[in-house]
């Protein structure tokens, strides 16, 4: 380790080398802490031109490099490697330039999301992504991921809302793609490099753009008695054309230990929760507001309630940006799934969910944008009793084989990471799976971007499909078929 940081006294100082045990220690693992490893060693560069000298060094010497934001991702994607560097860009947090008039701001990867709207809104603007770890999570991760957030049914994903980026090239060279224009001539590469995981580039500069605070914000709370009904409250509000700025549904589960955790405001009887969020000017919002109650009476919601001003709003989404880490109160660990289905399949994935917690003997909370089909199922499980980790990985493969079986997706913003790989054998072919390793070799020829990530190689998926052909027991072999 002493010898792999000398390579780099010459470019940081020596605070942001970190080559002991103890200071690598807390970058073994991001948000999915089941997968740890420790790396080979941790760089602190806080400028661009740092970044790129680091890159450099790493390109001749054949070092993998893995770039890291807060460490909120919940699929391994950051995870070290281990005769690597990590390189953490988290001093990379200012806001380059932020114009009102064209709606638009310039900011460095390290930023953390809700600071970009809590500089916005003097201007009477905020930037839509709103994932759950908003409060922590880094620009640059949500571009690495694509993440989304409870306003994506109306707003888009991040990449819907980035403009431009600059990334250093593996070998430390700078490329532009997009800009500050609405469009761009040639590819687009920007929605390429949007959900890349870090494996075609380092983002030092992104371009995002701003909305304009709506005048008039309606959130409404609607009870059901069973998850059926939720899932037809979905289907008939989406069919009324209506697009809600967040329409977001919870099971029992999520409900109860929400209520335990911070006191949202849910009740605690009901099977499933929606929360339907509408904005917009004024006379437009109360118009929505009448269709949307119509549907969810139609559905057969018991209870349907209008947050009463703007603090009991914050209180409702507090409760569903809360979930994940409510979840303690019944076990120490969970495992979160990210895959996404047609919205058809609701009420029939969410029972076969429930059919697989039952069979493998594990609680699960169901959390999701139900706007877009892009579940959440959070597996509770407690890593320090022998199986559990196993049951709950092979639950949640079963549950991304489901999402697949039904025309749906295996992640939704989450990434693949280093936990999906194998389900992403499932959902692509060969031909596909060599175009993404063609379009990795284009951007990096060396593969020392976060390899092993995000795309399975040919051959582990060969081996997947040869446990399956000649009958050899896959993690989820067990899984009850339907």
């Amino acid at each position: 380790m002493n010898a792999l940081a000398r390579l780099f006294a010459g470019v940081l100082p020596a605070a942001a080398i970190l080559a002991s045990v103890e200071a690598r220690r807390p970058y073994e693992c991001d948000a999915l802490a089941a997968y740890r490893q420790l790396p080979g060693l941790v760089l602190l560069p806080a400028t661009a031109a740092e970044v790129a000298r680091c890159l450099q060094i790493c390109a001749r010497a054949g070092i993998p490099v893995v770039a890291r934001g807060a460490g909120t991702g919940l699929s391994g994607g950051a995870l070290p490697h281990p005769e690597g560097v990590l390189l953490v860009l988290a001093r990379l947090n200012r806001i380059l330039a932020l114009d009102p008039a064209r709606r638009q701001a310039v900011v460095e990867p390290g930023l953390r999301n809700l600071a970009l709207s809590e500089a916005a809104a003097p201007h009477g603007l905020y930037y839509a992504p709103d994932p759950s770890s908003q409060l922590a999570c880094t620009l640059g991760g949500n571009v690495a991921e694509n993440s989304g957030g409870v306003h994506c049914l109306k707003y888009g994903l991040t990449v819907h809302n980035v403009l431009g980026l600059k990334l250093l090239t593996m070998d430390g060279e700078p490329l532009s793609v997009g800009g500050a224009a609405w469009d761009a001539p040639g590819y687009d590469l920007p929605a390429l490099l949007c959900g890349s995981e870090g494996l075609l580039g380092v983002v030092v500069e992104i371009t995002v753009r701003l909305l304009p605070l709506p005048p008039a914000v309606r959130l409404l709370l609607a009870g059901f008695p069973s998850v059926a009904a939720a899932g037809q409250a979905v289907a008939e509000i989406v069919g009324s054309g209506v697009v809600p700025a967040g329409l977001e549904m919870m099971d029992r589960l999520a409900i109860q230990v929400t209520e335990d955790f911070c006191h949202a405001g849910y009740p605690r009887d009901a099977e499933a929760v929606l929360l339907c969020e509408l904005d917009g000017e004024a006379a437009e919002v109360a118009e929505e507001s009448a269709v949307v109650e119509g549907c969810l009476a139609a559905a057969g919601a018991y209870l349907v309630r209008a947050a009463t001003g703007p603090e009991e709003r914050r209180q409702l989404w507090l409760g569903r940006k809360s979930a994940f880490p409510a979840l303690g109160r019944i076990a120490p660990d969970y495992l979160c799934m990210d895959g996404t289905i047609p919205r058809r399949a609701l009420p029939e994935v969410l029972e076969r969910i429930a059919a697989l917690s039952a069979h493998y003997g594990l609680p699960v909370a169901n959390v999701f944008h139900a706007g877009d089909g892009n579940l959440h199922p959070l597996i509770a499980y407690d890593i320090n009793r022998p199986g559990d980790l196993e049951k709950a990985e092979a639950l949640g493969r079963a549950v991304l084989s489901l999402a697949v079986a039904v025309g749906g997706t295996i992640t939704g913003e989450h990434g693949v990471g280093w936990e999906k790989l194998d389900a992403m054998c499932e959902q692509f072919g060969a031909a596909e799976l060599a175009c993404f390793h063609g379009v990795k070799a284009a951007f990096d020829p060396l593969g020392l971007l976060n390899p092993g990530k995000a795309i399975p190689t040919l051959h582990r998926c060969a081996e997947l499909g040869a446990m399956h052909v000649h009958g050899g027991r896959l993690p989820h072999a067990d899984l009850p078929r339907f």
